[in-house]
């Protein structure tokens, strides 16, 4: 898997899984993404960076405050109706996730915070809206 140089040591085995995992407990409550050390790309849950498909990336813990770019209702596999949405973190990053709340009152640029890092039943990221007591103005 990786080619053996004199002058450094590399693992010679392992999972892809390893480099995404959480190490610490606080880690694990919070979302964590990689940013390429060339370019300064964030992604999320990437092996390569897709701008320079460099390999070089760095784990950065995100703060959990974003935008939602697209929301959609799935009634497929599970008994009510639930959002699926797509997150523009304010670190550049798109992450899928759920929003809180009912299915069709989240709408494309409403603010949200990370509430849960994995959700238990589907292991995706959960977010609540901010700014809610203020929808019923806009």
């Amino acid at each position: 898997m990786y080619q053996h140089s004199a002058s450094a040591t590399h693992p010679a085995g392992g999972r892809a899984a390893d480099v995404l995992e959480p190490r610490s407990a606080e880690d694990r409550d919070a979302l964590t993404f990689q940013r390429c050390a060339w370019c300064g790309t964030a992604m999320y849950h990437r092996l390569l960076c897709p701008v320079c498909q460099g390999s070089d990336l760095r784990t950065e813990r995100s703060q959990g405050v974003g935008t939602v770019r697209h929301s959609t209702v799935v009634h497929r596999n599970t008994p009510m109706a639930r959002n699926v949405s797509l997150v523009e973190m304010a670190e550049g990053f798109v992450v899928r996730g759920r929003v809180m709340g009912p299915a069709v009152g989240i709408h494309s640029g409403d603010r949200v915070r990370l509430s849960t890092a994995k959700d238990p039943v589907r292991g995706e990221p959960v977010f609540q809206l901010l700014d809610e007591a203020y929808r019923a103005w806009s």
